[in-house]
């Protein structure tokens, strides 16, 4: 019988990384080209998670380079933020809005804003991530990985369609884009328990990255069943894609154990890209023009992949969308 690769999500944060690597130094076959410093997106409201650092403040420097409207969705407590990507920038289009991802009240109250102020969001980067040592429980019980990584996502993109945040095409003609920042280690071999969903799990350092993988897992398979159900036949109303950067240096350690850190940051840094350097395949489905010509792309790198096949099942995605319907109506009841 022939043994199945394993797959980021399956060993060691060391197996992880040394996969990483090792997909950096792949020779590469051809794929996606960069998209050119001429591409513009002037007068489009972009909205990054997670751009106080790493790959989303990178994004959100390029973005509002290239002329977009700048709105920056973060943890509280980045104030200089704001200033930093306007000056690397030289885009004064840019503004700073305060959301925890991990706590789904907050979440609201951000879309509550939002709509408000009658914000139209033309590209959405949802790239707000984090690996903790240990399992970490949120305000509503869930376990916080599942928090971030999906559940505020899926709930904040109810809202944006239901409040007209975000508009399909059908309505003003213009292709929004909603761009997941993912990982291969969606490929790993543990399955989604939808008898158990959004149920708490405990875990150690040990198990620590099979969470991360099952989280990126859900959310590869939020993006192509969101994917399905906004964009019928051949036509294109909402363009949803998905990238996986690779091995990128960033903050994504900073709850590794305190004796750790001095040997996982340098090793990272020396090891895997800037993030300046793996905001390639993000910014090239944020600007390019074929990326609103279709849906549901998955970038690894600068390569074009598919999904794995339990994220690109329809009977899971199904399943997981009928799963998590109940848990985003849970999460209005306390707002």
């Amino acid at each position: 019988m022939r043994q199945e690769t394993r797959q980021i999500g399956d060993g060691t944060f060391a197996s992880a990384v040394i996969s990483a690597i090792r997909d950096l130094g792949k020779p590469k076959a051809s794929g996606i080209n960069p998209v050119p410093d001429g591409i513009r997106i002037d007068g489009k409201t972009c909205l990054v998670t997670g751009a106080n650092s790493g790959l989303g403040r990178a994004a959100a420097i390029e973005l509002a380079r290239r002329g977009g409207n700048m709105i920056l969705a973060c943890r509280p407590g980045h104030v200089d933020t704001c200033d930093e990507i306007k000056r690397l920038s030289g885009s004064e289009t840019v503004e700073m809005m305060g959301v925890d991802f991990a706590d789904l009240e907050s979440v609201h109250r951000f879309c509550d804003r939002l709509s408000q102020r009658e914000v139209r969001i033309d590209i959405a980067l949802m790239n707000a991530g984090l690996m903790p040592r240990r399992a970490i429980k949120t305000p509503q019980g869930y376990e916080v990985m599942f928090a971030v990584h999906f559940l505020s996502n899926r709930v904040m993109v109810d809202r944006w369609l239901q409040d007209g945040v975000l508009r399909p095409a059908s309505q003003t003609g213009k292709i929004p884009r909603i761009i997941f920042v993912s990982s291969e280690s969606h490929r790993s071999s543990h399955a989604i328990d939808f008898e158990r969903f959004g149920a708490f799990a405990d875990y150690g350092m040990k198990e620590g990255l099979k969470h991360y993988g099952l989280s990126k897992l859900i959310l590869c398979t939020f993006a192509t069943e969101l994917s399905r159900r906004l964009n019928l036949g051949n036509n294109v109303e909402v363009a949803v894609h998905a990238i996986c950067p690779g091995g990128v240096a960033t903050n994504i350690t900073r709850d590794a154990p305190l004796l750790l850190k001095p040997i996982i940051n340098p090793a990272l840094r020396l090891l895997f890209q800037t993030p300046e350097k793996a905001i390639g395949p993000a910014i090239y489905l944020c600007c390019a023009e074929a990326a609103d010509k279709a849906s549901g792309m998955y970038l690894h790198l600068m390569q074009r992949k598919s999904f794995s096949p339990a994220a690109s099942d329809p009977k899971n995605g199904l399943r997981l969308w009928e799963a998590s319907q109940v848990l985003v109506a849970k999460s209005r009841e306390s707002v």
